[in-house]
C-alpha cells in the first residue's frame, strides 16, 4: 500500500517518469519516509510500555544489589537495547551508572549495545531488510555489548578515567534510591506513551529525512559499480575500510540505515555495510569528545579499538553466513 501510493504520488500527480533518474530517487525517498516512520511509531509505543514498568532506577538497583556472576553484562546490554538512546546521549546514563557504583565492564556494554540495538535501528531494519537480518543484527549488537564489556572489564581499566569519576568509584556506600511504584495500568499509560513515542519520532525525523535523502541520491545517481569496486566482498580488507570510513563520520540509526539499505542495492556485501553502520552510530568523533571529559585519551583508544576489532570479526562473520 505505501508503494502504491508512492508511486501515485511520484508518476501519477507529479508525472515524473518513472524511468528517469529524479524519478526512481523520489520514489524511494516517499516510499521509505513514510514506511520507516509508521515502523518507527509503531515500535516507539511497544518499548515505551516496557520503559514505563522497568525504569532506570530498578536496574542500577538491581545490579549493585545482587551477585550475578556475569549475567549483569546481557542485563547492561538488554537495557542498552530498549533505550532510544544515541551514542552521545547514552553518555550521561552512562556517567550515572558508574556513579551509581556499577563496574565499569557493566557500563562499558550498555554504552556498546545502546546506540547499536534500539527501537530506531529494529524498526527501520525490520523494514529495510526483513525480520531475518533484523533478528541477526540485533542479537550481534547484544552479543557485542556483553563480549566488549566482559573484555574491558577485565582489563582493569578504572584508573585511566578522570579523578573526579575514579573518586565515584571509590565510594562504596551507595544510597539506594527507592523504586518508584505506580498502580497506573497500560491502557492508562497509553495516551502518555503515544505521546512520548510520537516526541521520538519527531526527535529523530531530521535525521530519518536526511538520511533517506541522501540514500535516495545515491539510489538514483551514483553508478552502480562505483561502491563495488572500494567495499566489494570479494576484498578481505572491505570491511576494515568501511569500519575506517565510518569512524570520523556520526549519525544515528534513522540516518545511516537507508544509506546502508542503498549500499547493499549497490552491490555492497552485508556484513561490510553493517560493519560500516555499527561503526558510524557506535564510534564516532562527537562521542568520543565528550568521553574525553571523563576518560583519558589511552581508555578512549582502548574503547575505540576493542570494538572496532569486534566490529570488523562480526563484519566478515556476516559476509560469510549471511
Amino acid at each position: 500500500m505505501i508503494q502504491q501510493f508512492a508511486d501515485w504520488l511520484i508518476y501519477d500527480i507529479c508525472g515524473i517518469d518513472a524511468t528517469t533518474h529524479l524519478g526512481e530517487a523520489l520514489n524511494f525517498f516517499v516510499y521509505d519516509t513514510l514506511k520507516i516512520v509508521i515502523l518507527l511509531f509503531v515500535i516507539s509505543i511497544i518499548m515505551g510500555i516496557v520503559n514505563a514498568f522497568f525504569p532506570v532506577e530498578r536496574l542500577r538497583n538491581f545490579l549493585t544489589s545482587r551477585k550475578l556472576y556475569g549475567m549483569q553484562y546481557l542485563l547492561a546490554s538488554l537495557f542498552g537495547a530498549i533505550t532510544p538512546f544515541c551514542s552521545c546521549s547514552s553518555i550521561p546514563l552512562f556517567i550515572g551508572f558508574v556513579k551509581g557504583g556499577i563496574p565499569l565492564g557493566v557500563t562499558f556494554s550498555f554504552l556498546i549495545t545502546s546506540p547499536l540495538v534500539n527501537e530506531v535501528a529494529v524498526a527501520m531494519f525490520a523494514g529495510t531488510f526483513g525480520w531475518k537480518v533484523t533478528t541477526v543484527y540485533v542479537v550481534s549488537g547484544i552479543c557485542l555489548g556483553m563480549i566488549g564489556g566482559y573484555v574491558l572489564g577485565k582489563m582493569k581499566l578504572e584508573k585511566h578515567l578522570s579523578p573526579w569519576v575514579q573518586q565515584m568509584l571509590q565510594m562504596n556506600n551507595i544510597p539506594q534510591e527507592e523504586m518508584e511504584t505506580s498502580q497506573s495500568s497500560i491502557i492508562g499509560r497509553l495516551p502518555q506513551i503515544a505521546k512520548e513515542a510520537l516526541g521520538i519520532v519527531r526527535g529523530v525525523l531530521l535525521y530519518v529525512i536526511i538520511g533517506i535523502g541522501i540514500g535516495a541520491a545515491i539510489h538514483g545517481y551514483v553508478p552502480s559499480g562505483f561502491f563495488e569496486a572500494y567495499l566489494s566482498g570479494e576484498h578481505w580488507y572491505a570491511v576494515p575500510l568501511a569500519v575506517v570510513l565510518a569512524v570520523p563520520m556520526y549519525a544515528n540509526a534513522a540516518g545511516i540505515v537507508p544509506v546502508v539499505q542503498v549500499f547493499v542495492a549497490k552491490g555492497v556485501a552485508l556484513g561490510t555495510a553493517l560493519a560500516f553502520m555499527m561503526s558510524v552510530v557506535g564510534l564516532s568523533l562527537p562521542e568520543a569528545t565528550m568521553l574525553k571529559k571523563v576518560m583519558n585519551m589511552r581508555l578512549i583508544g582502548i574503547f575505540f579499538g576493542t570494538i572496532a576489532l569486534f566490529i570488523i570479526l562480526l563484519g566478515w562473520l556476516f559476509n560469510m553466513v549471511l
